[in-house]
């Protein structure tokens, strides 16, 4: 994904194999941090999530990691494009896309980072390259490649609250194949998500258990690369009250072929989700349950065809790609003494179909890239079913299909001014479908309910950005990037009453909750600065990264309330930093600060979450060669991260302070 496949010397060299795809075809004028295998190794939690966090400015719907939040807020988005746990920026793994079939948000526990060989973000969107979603920008993880020969690596690791991280991998190289075979369990008795000065008898530890795994084969055929991947992943949380467990699972193949100047990629997702949603009383003494969407299943297929026919000072990139995806959402609901009264079925299927141009001109020290893109879209067979347990309709509706084109692209230019700057300069158009989330599935944040809204409208965004890339020394680098975004259309989750009341869809919502319905909102504003630092010094590396973002709601008509708001979940200030210390002999030891500023856990800004700085820490020490003891802790000060906010008083809380023991075959 990052480099040629194939790489040639001279006319009788021989082909080096890398399970990579073409190189990206659309970076010039972008601000990208790259996180590689040693630092991805040095994560203390060992989760993709908080690898990410290095990366300021990008960040998931909620503060919680995999661990304890629900699987639906596992959105990435950058540059302060929130407001809903809708991904809006494009998740990749060797190529290929990554949202759920019917959510867009992410399956963190479906990637064990010892599989993971690069990350490379690149910030800003409107790609005509990459496509739609890649609104805010893209994330591109590339697997790890197995030494020549028979390898193994793996790790078992024990932590607090009886937890359990295992993890192991068998892979063989050689010089026209290579295949890997990896899995990983993680499982652990939970913490109590509600603080300790908030929580009532209802309250209770929240467990997790998380499987996943992933083989991978990679073959050349001649001048040709043929790479085949399947993966599995089964995913259960409870979210420390009764009636609030969520599964899911998924199984996903691709296949890719790769030639010097061109590639093919066919893929396809099954995914399946489920969920119970509670509401507590106020004394936090009992809950209740309030919905059951017992099963969600949806599946996702796509393509992807792109030749290079023409390289070197004018380089030029064409190629045709696709998505379709379906999905359902089956729920008890109308819960009566405890049982429920009414199903839904709830749910249709989406499709994007786009062709893509990529110029690049070279001149000298200046570079020039343009790309246009042109999708036609389409949401088709959406319907909704309501009926009684006993057999009687309440609704049947079926919704108008809509279809519609969008063109996206962008324009950039990169100047070398000199040996060790240069500067950059882009600006570009961008959109997103609606999932099928947000246009049909209703749920539930404790008293508060969201409704759906078939209606929804694609998201547009244009935006600009410039800056500067700097090698302050022989190991050392820098940038800072000033951007511009508008997000129009944006959907987001719009408070439009209070209970106790019934509202549609949703059905009763109680005294103390809110009722919301997804729907478009004029605009997001978004301009902010990000600035990056990493190098060697010695036996010590610093990665440092800073995020300022300043981001506004625009909005009239029913969403008129929230003009001039802040888009919920969204800080204004984000910091990460790491350093670490690197032996000779094979010790290692690095600590990471974070900073939050504070960001609202509402659209309306009435329930602001604190800011908060926390500490990880990790340390490895040799045995032999191969083998080595590490300890890793996560929040280290025992930090209360604040994640969500009650109308009840209550507040719910990230991980707090776990330590972990345990030993690393490398």
């Amino acid at each position: 994904m990052f480099a040629p496949v194939v790489l040639i010397a001279t006319e009788s060299a021989p082909i080096v194999i890398t399970g990579q795809g073409l190189r990206p075809g659309e970076t010039n004028g972008a601000s990208i941090v790259t996180i590689d295998k040693d630092r991805i190794a040095q994560s203390a939690s060992g989760r993709l999530e908080d690898v990410l966090r290095d990366v300021a400015g990008l960040q998931s719907f909620r503060r919680s990691d995999s661990r304890s939040s629900h699987a639906t807020n596992q959105s990435i988005t950058l540059r302060g494009l929130g407001g809903n746990a809708s991904s809006r920026a494009l998740l990749l793994v060797d190529g290929v896309p990554q949202a759920d079939p019917f959510g867009g948000w992410i399956s963190f526990p479906a990637y064990s980072t010892d599989r993971i060989g690069l990350i490379r973000v690149t910030r800003g969107g409107g790609s005509g390259y990459y496509g739609p979603g890649a609104l805010a920008g893209t994330v591109e993880i590339e697997s790890a490649v197995p030494t020549e020969g028979l390898s193994t690596l793996g790790g078992v690791a024990y932590g607090s609250r009886d937890s359990v991280d295992l993890r192991a991998s068998v892979g063989a190289a050689s010089d026209s194949r290579f295949w890997t075979i990896s899995g990983a369990y993680a499982r652990g008795d939970g913490f109590v998500p509600i603080t300790s000065a908030t929580r009532g008898p209802a309250d209770r530890a929240a467990p997790y258990r998380q499987v996943s795994a992933t083989a991978r084969f990679v073959q050349t055929l001649g001048p040709t690369e043929l790479q085949a991947n399947v993966s599995a992943f089964f995913d259960r949380r409870d979210r420390g009250v009764a009636f609030t467990t969520n599964r899911g699972r998924g199984v996903d193949t691709s296949l890719r072929l790769v030639g010097k100047r061109w590639s093919l990629l066919g893929y396809a997702q099954n995914r399946s989700f489920a969920s119970q949603f509670s509401s507590v009383n106020a004394g936090r003494t009992a809950s209740t349950e309030t919905l059951d969407q017992y099963s969600v299943p949806s599946r996702g297929y796509g393509f992807r065809a792109e030749a290079a026919p023409i390289t070197g000072r004018f380089d030029v990139r064409v190629g045709i790609d696709g998505r379709f995806v379906r999905g359902q959402t089956n729920e008890r609901y109308q819960f009566v003494a405890g049982s429920p009264t009414r199903l839904r079925q709830a749910g249709g299927s989406s499709a994007t179909v786009g062709a893509f141009a990529v110029t690049t001109l070279n001149l000298g020290p200046t570079r020039l890239t343009g790309s246009v893109r042109e999708d036609r879209w389409s949401i088709s067979e959406g319907h909704l079913l309501q009926r009684t347990l006993a057999g009687s309709i309440l609704d049947d509706v079926h919704f108008k299909d809509r279809r519609g084109w969008q063109t996206s692209g962008r324009l950039a230019a990169e100047y070398q001014m000199t040996r060790r700057t240069k500067l950059r300069a882009a600006a570009y158009r961008g959109w997103r479908l609606p999932t099928l989330n947000e246009l049909y599935r209703p749920f539930r944040a404790g008293p508060d309910a969201t409704g759906p809204n078939a209606a929804l409208r694609p998201e547009t965004m244009t935006g600009a950005e410039a800056g500067i890339d700097v090698s302050l020394a022989k190991s050392w680098t820098g940038s800072l990037t000033a951007f511009t975004a508008r997000l129009h259309d944006a959907i987001a989750n719009v408070t439009l009453g209070s209970g106790p009341g019934a509202f549609p869809i949703v059905g009763f919502v109680a005294a103390g909750g809110s009722y919301r319905q997804r729907q478009n909102i004029d605009q997001i504003r978004s301009s902010g600065v990000e600035a990056d630092v990493a190098g060697r010094a010695g036996p010590f590396d610093l990665n440092f990264s800073y995020s300022f973002v300043d981001a506004r709601v625009h909005a009239s008509g029913a969403a008129f309330a929230l003009q001039g708001k802040r888009p919920a979940q969204t800080p204004r200030h984000q910091v990460s930093a790491t350093l670490a210390w690197n032996s000779k002999t094979g010790h290692l030891l690095s600590m990471t600060a974070r900073a939050l500023s504070g960001q609202f856990d509402d659209d309306l800004n009435q329930r602001r979450l604190k800011g908060v700085v926390t500490f990880d820490a990790f340390g490895s020490l040799p045995v032999t060669k191969r083998l080595a003891v590490e300890v890793r802790g996560e929040n280290i000060t025992n930090s209360l991260v604040q994640t969500a906010l009650g109308s009840d008083g209550s507040v719910e809380r990230a991980s707090p302070r776990t330590f972990w023991l345990g030993l690393r075959l490398k």
